[in-house]
């Protein structure tokens, strides 16, 4: 297999890379921007592998991705690249609209020109827009009603997949994960974010009154699934990944503090979001029933061993 991983010196992409080269003997394309959030120190110890493969792009440049593809007989694509903060899209939304929707639509029409054999498009479970407190997870048929201008990008990108598959029957697949945490993730995340600041001794913003749910999972056990949806996913399908992990936010910045022996009055509540969504959670019967993918780190042991490791 040859596969194409855009955005892989992110976050998880590059976790995703690294689980595939420790695993099989496939070959790896990764094309990056190299935006502030991708790192080629992510994947540092595997610039000498015999199958990884690095090229710097924007995923719009269209004319290089049919030449790499072209070039190498790319046969299967796996789209990670995503402009992912939500702040930021509050902010200012066009590098959403740009990579999140119009990228891939270029990655897209590549299909019209190879014979791709599996394309897997990387969301989100902010798709489905926000729960109650005690509604029931999300499930793959729940309405997509996203609230931020990053949810709105990644909600097009997943509505476009759907129709080149509904209209040219093409080989792709979209994947809707919870919230990850672990190795190489930017800090302007939660987790990372109040580590980073914990460790300089410097306040930790928690939005509102830091009630706010998210399902957590490790990003190891969401590679896991990914692999799984890879191998055994069916064309066309939606499939949630969560760790049945729900905790509040301030839970979150609590066990923090506690594993780095740091006192609580570094908490600073601050301002709520705009449009912050008060839950989420996912459904994952259908990926562990019909793919037989299940979460295996506990996030007590997962954030203790991303800990250790500072």
């Amino acid at each position: 297999m040859k596969i194409l991983v855009t955005g892989g010196c992110g976050f998880i992409g590059s976790n995703f890379i690294k689980h595939m080269l420790d695993e099989y003997d496939y070959k790896i394309y990764n094309i990056d921007k190299l935006t502030y959030a991708g790192n080629t120190d992510n994947l540092g110890e595997y610039n000498n592998h015999k199958n990884y493969y690095f090229h710097q792009a924007d995923i719009n440049e269209h004319a290089t991705l049919h030449y790499l593809i072209r070039r190498h007989n790319i046969d299967t694509i796996i789209n990670f690249a995503a402009e992912s903060h939500v702040d930021n899209s509050i902010e200012n939304s066009d590098e959403f609209i740009h990579t999140n929707i119009n990228g891939t639509h270029s990655l897209l029409k590549l299909l019209h020109e190879f014979p791709i054999k599996k394309y897997i498009q990387i969301s989100t479970d902010e798709v489905y827009g926000t729960l109650s407190e005690y509604g029931n997870p999300f499930t793959e048929d729940t309405p997509l009603a996203p609230t931020s201008p990053y949810a709105a990008s990644k909600t097009a990108a997943d509505l476009l997949c759907r129709s080149f598959h509904e209209t040219y029957g093409y080989p792709i697949t979209i994947t809707r994960c919870s919230n990850n945490y672990g190795p190489n993730q930017y800090p302007e995340k939660l987790i990372p974010l109040m580590i980073q600041n914990a460790m300089a001794e410097k306040k930790l913003p928690v939005y509102g009154d830091g009630r706010n749910i998210r399902d957590w999972i490790h990003v190891k056990d969401h590679c896991r699934a990914i692999d799984a949806v890879l191998h055994k996913g069916k064309d066309g399908e939606v499939y949630n990944i969560g760790g049945e992990c729900e905790l509040r936010n301030i839970e979150i910045v609590n066990t923090i503090l506690k594993g780095l022996d740091k006192s609580e009055d570094l908490i600073e509540y601050v301002e709520d979001r705009k449009g912050h969504d008060w839950r989420y959670a996912m459904d994952i019967s259908k990926i562990e029933d019909e793919l037989g993918w299940t979460p295996k780190i506990d996030f007590e042991d997962g954030i203790k061993e991303l800990l250790n490791e500072i």
